[in-house]
């Protein structure tokens, strides 16, 4: 039985190089307007006072990373490094400049904000704004 790794993004772009390949030799010029760049997985987990974040950015550091958090917007953006030599047959691991865009459902507290890397792994934490978070309200019973 042979495996097959089955990669949704690639096989996307793969359709939209074709579509534009359709399209230049058609007659009407078409311009490229979408950008080529790295797309990084990442998970976002909620809780009930935050949000985390976690990106896999192997090969970076903390310098190489810059993130921007404003109202309930966090921008993860940086570049990974061409691999150095000629005659590469077979490119899989990523170069180039990345940035994503994560719109989350509430406001955020970008003063609180965290953001650690270790191993490749970029863990982002996000406190919720304290006028979204949760609050619990003791009810009195009467006598």
């Amino acid at each position: 039985m042979t495996l097959y790794r089955m990669d949704p993004f690639r096989r996307m772009e793969r359709l939209m190089d074709a579509m534009d390949r359709l399209m230049e030799s058609s007659v009407v010029p078409v311009s490229d307007t979408r950008q080529r760049g790295v797309r990084i997985p990442l998970n976002v987990k909620a809780d009930d006072d935050a949000f985390t974040i976690v990106a896999w950015v192997p090969g970076l550091s903390s310098d190489d990373l810059h993130i921007e958090v404003l109202e309930d917007t966090v921008v993860l953006s940086g570049e990974f490094q061409a691999p150095e030599g000629e005659g590469l047959l077979l490119q899989e691991i990523p170069a180039g400049p990345f940035k994503r865009v994560i719109t989350l459902p509430t406001p955020l507290e970008p003063g609180k904000a965290k953001a650690e890397i270790a191993d490749g792994v970029l863990t982002l934490h996000l406190p919720k704004a304290e006028a979204v978070r949760p609050k619990e309200i003791k009810v009195v019973a009467k006598k």
